[in-house]
């Protein structure tokens, strides 16, 4: 009979994880002043993005309806206003068929000079 003889071969033991590296002052830490004042440039512009955005719903909770005068006001100054704007429209649309006459006598004139100026050369 044979016999076969088998070595066990040990397994390696796995390697411990590392620990995370922390540095305590470093060159690359921030200061405490610089953080403070860092953190208070990003306090005041969140308070002055978010602060009227905050009043708006502080109003919309509180029901505070707008005046009914003070909106039929705007509503006729805004009518008026259009009606201005339509006339000024008017006056904007006969401006520019003005300036389209005025065009084509300009270019009329200039092609019957240079007519005259090439008749003149030939005869």
């Amino acid at each position: 009979m044979i016999a076969i003889q088998v070595e066990q071969v040990p397994i390696p033991t796995p390697a411990p994880p590392v620990p995370p590296t922390v540095f305590v002052g470093s060159e690359d830490a921030m200061s405490a002043p610089v953080f403070l004042i860092a953190m208070f440039a990003m306090l005041a512009t969140a308070i002055i993005i978010f602060l009227p955005l905050m009043k708006a719903w502080a109003r919309r909770i509180e029901g505070k309806a707008i005046d009914a005068n003070e909106v039929r006001a705007e509503l006729d100054d805004l009518r008026t206003r259009m009606h201005e704007l339509e006339g000024e429209r008017a006056r904007f649309v006969e401006l520019e068929e003005r300036l389209d006459f005025a065009e084509r006598l300009l270019t009329q004139g200039r092609a019957e000079r240079a007519d005259r100026s090439l008749g003149g050369e030939s005869s």
